[in-house]
């Protein structure tokens, strides 16, 4: 008798996911969010559509898993380093930063689920805990081990001067007022910490 290994439903479910993922990423960037369908995910996939609302219940709740799908396993701590110069560092990753936002392929499922958190409390929720939230940490890290070194005062709220540093950038590449440059981000950080310093650094 011949032993036939049943097929692996687990690794068939993964190769499926990865591919719904893939389809969404690359559609979003071609037809924009507007036009992304879930059965234009499952055709690309080449999945059935009942697959896919098996597992998600809207095109935003594939687009959010497929865009953070490796999120899980970046190392966020690792993101932001600490030299001992604070300006440097900072100006280092937003640069980073900007060349990343100014990618096609990062831009276009990035703007479809701002749009789409905007109109959907749990995918907010869910962005934020899983994009927005990780990257602020690290800022407010780096800020507070150059609050302990004196490096900026006492008082300042360290979460708050995290958003101060973000938020232009957020809303400047969110609302297309003027380009994500390295000139911006130096000038930025600059402007943040200068109100930031202790006055006896």
């Amino acid at each position: 008798m011949v032993n036939v290994t049943p097929p692996d439903a687990g690794r068939r479910s993964e190769r499926s996911r990865r591919a719904i993922f893939e389809a969404a990423l690359s559609l979003v960037g071609e037809v924009g969010y507007d036009k992304l369908t879930i059965e234009g995910i499952a055709s690309r996939a080449g999945v059935g559509k009942q697959t896919i609302y098996r597992w998600w219940p809207s095109k935003a709740a594939v687009l959010l898993d497929a865009f953070t799908a490796d999120a899980a396993a970046a190392d966020h701590e690792q993101a932001l380093p600490d030299t001992g110069d604070l300006a440097a560092d900072l100006k280092f990753v937003l640069r980073a930063t900007a060349d990343e936002f100014n990618d096609p392929t990062f831009q276009a499922p990035y703007r479809a689920l701002a749009v789409a958190a905007a109109n959907d409390a749990k995918v907010a929720a869910e962005f934020t805990s899983r994009l927005m939230e990780p990257g602020i940490k690290v800022y407010v890290e780096r800020l507070r081990r150059a609050q302990q070194a004196g490096e900026i005062a006492a008082d300042v709220d360290v979460r708050i001067a995290a958003d101060l540093i973000l938020g232009p950038f957020s809303q400047r590449w969110l609302m297309r007022t003027g380009e994500l440059t390295y000139a911006f981000v130096d000038t930025l950080v600059d402007l943040v910490l200068g109100g930031l310093r202790n006055p006896r650094s």
